[in-house]
């Protein structure tokens, strides 16, 4: 969501003539974020986000742009893709593949709180739900297979210690079968700045350009890392609960995801300590873009690797 394709209002302009959004009245860039660029675009019809994908080819995007309008038609909060006057969704402009959703309402928290917590068990179950029926098929980017090579990309930059802990967690996320886990469409990417508040309520889910098929219990192991973490990189029960148990309400946990928490919430760990470690070793050049700490994750990764048996009680 980083400004990395600079697109000027007198560029904007006649690209926006293909689409039904009237004049435009405002551009403004989105600095959070650091996968694709993004431009707030107001006109005279209202607000848009309007996204130029730098990793992603045209051929890779009609499945998350088809999965957005799926899941929108179908209550979830989510932006909507907006299709041009032909009928298209995908575009291009400046040279990357672009596309225009719905803006919506509400705002990224800093502190979430329980009654947060709570909300978004029950968004990601229903996103969980709505997406069974969804017939797209995709791979996850950030597999076993590119934790594997990011893992051996990134070791010569590690400490001693750090380098025992990553080859250690390469082994336990080998002996981990997903395949015994309930598997769909998954987020796989749910953090407080994709997830937009008003109050307590959600009023959006936003940035699905990671989504694909896997294990449920991952994408809930992914937000809990990110709503439920404490500064040290300990888990708030409460917080934890809360969000779980408002998610198995709509979504039942099955014994098997009982068993394989624990170890999923540090595999989750993982993989946001090797992107922010290749991030930090192997930047991109981008305006207005934000590394983000590596540390952040590996505290999280430590405390859960420690905490073993504390995690499996954070369960309903």
């Amino acid at each position: 969501m980083s400004v990395f394709t600079t697109v000027s209002k007198d560029e904007l302009i006649p690209w926006l003539q293909a689409y039904p959004l009237g004049e435009l009245l405002e551009l403004q860039g989105i600095s959070s974020g650091i996968s694709n660029t993004n431009y707030f675009v107001t006109t005279t019809t209202g607000r848009y986000v309007l996204t130029l994908f730098e990793e992603h080819g045209a051929e890779e995007l009609p499945y998350f742009l088809s999965l957005m309008t799926h899941l929108a038609e179908r209550g979830v909060p989510c932006p909507h893709p907006v299709m041009r006057l032909d009928g298209v969704m995908l575009d291009e402009l400046n040279g990357k593949p672009a596309a225009m959703v719905t803006c919506l309402a509400g705002r990224d928290v800093v502190k979430p709180s329980v009654a947060q917590c709570a909300e978004l068990g029950k968004v990601l179950a229903n996103l969980h739900v709505a997406g069974a029926s969804f017939t797209g098929n995709n791979q996850d980017t950030r597999d076993v297979v590119w934790r594997e090579a990011a893992a051996k990309s990134v070791l010569d930059f590690l400490s001693a210690d750090d380098q025992v802990m990553l080859k250690q967690m390469m082994d336990r996320q080998a002996r981990l079968d997903l395949q015994v886990l309930p598997q769909g469409v998954i987020h796989a990417d749910l953090f407080r700045d994709n997830v937009l508040f008003d109050g307590d309520k959600i009023g959006g889910v936003i940035d699905f350009y990671y989504a694909c098929r896997g294990a449920y219990l991952y994408d809930v192991a992914i937000a809990v890392n990110d709503w439920c973490v404490n500064d040290d990189g300990s888990l708030d029960a409460s917080r934890v609960k809360a969000l779980i148990t408002n998610y198995h309400q709509i979504r039942p946990f099955t014994q098997a995801e009982h068993a394989a928490w624990p170890s999923m919430l540090t595999i989750a760990a993982l993989r946001f300590w090797l992107s922010r470690l290749k991030d930090k070793h192997f930047p991109q050049a981008g305006e207005l873009t934000h590394a983000k700490d590596p540390q952040h994750f590996k505290k999280i990764l430590q405390w859960g690797i420690t905490h073993q048996a504390e995690i499996s009680a954070m369960w309903v």
